[in-house]
């Protein structure tokens, strides 16, 4: 099988609307040998290059034709790529949790490495350097729910945002946020545990 054959089988397993790099196919051959069948799959119409090293397997629509990317699935690619911590902030987070109906113009994530911007389709993609404090829980529910906490404000955390969040998690993440409680202050963790409560 082909290289090229192997990336579009693979992408076709993982279905429309995944982002990459030609990092995320380092198992199938060589830099040079996966860039130039990324380069044919695009010339052909089957992905979509969407910033230099990035690249989508674009969703169809009958009405619009192919949609823009998700913007976390284009950073998640860009830390994925550079090993950096990535975190959604606070607005994006909100609104991804239901928290929020008001869809962020730029989608912003705080990163542990260097700050950059990137194209994804219409959509803007910030990545912001941040400490440790910003980048608290990392790629974990417990980290998104804590932004989105800190975006709507302590005064503003009810039950109703509460029982929201506790009604939109599963079991093994409710379990998860058990296990991270420590990594945040007394006032989240105390939201957090009536979170995962079951």
């Amino acid at each position: 099988m082909s290289i090229q054959d192997s990336i579009r089988n693979r992408l076709r397993r993982r279905g429309r609307g995944v982002v990459f790099t030609a990092s995320d196919f380092a198992d199938v051959g060589t830099v040079s040998a996966v860039g130039q069948a990324l380069s044919r799959l695009a010339r052909s119409g089957i992905i979509r290059r969407l910033d230099r090293g990035f690249y989508d397997f674009p969703k169809k629509s009958a009405r619009v034709g192919f949609r823009s990317p998700d913007p976390d699935q284009v950073a998640q690619a860009a830390a994925r790529r550079a090993g950096h911590q990535l975190q959604a902030t606070g607005a994006v987070a909100a609104h991804a949790l239901g928290l929020s109906d008001q869809v962020p113009a730029r989608s912003v994530y705080y990163t542990s490495g260097p700050s950059r911007t990137l194209k994804a389709g219409n959509r803007t993609v910030v990545l912001r350097n941040a400490g440790p404090r910003a980048l608290r829980g990392a790629g974990t529910i417990s980290g998104d729910i804590y932004q989105a906490l800190l975006f709507i404000g302590r005064d503003a955390i009810d039950d109703r945002v509460v029982d929201h969040l506790r009604d939109r998690l599963k079991s093994q993440d409710k379990r998860k946020i058990l296990n991270e409680l420590a990594s945040y202050p007394g006032w989240a963790q105390d939201i957090l545990r009536r979170v995962a409560q079951d």
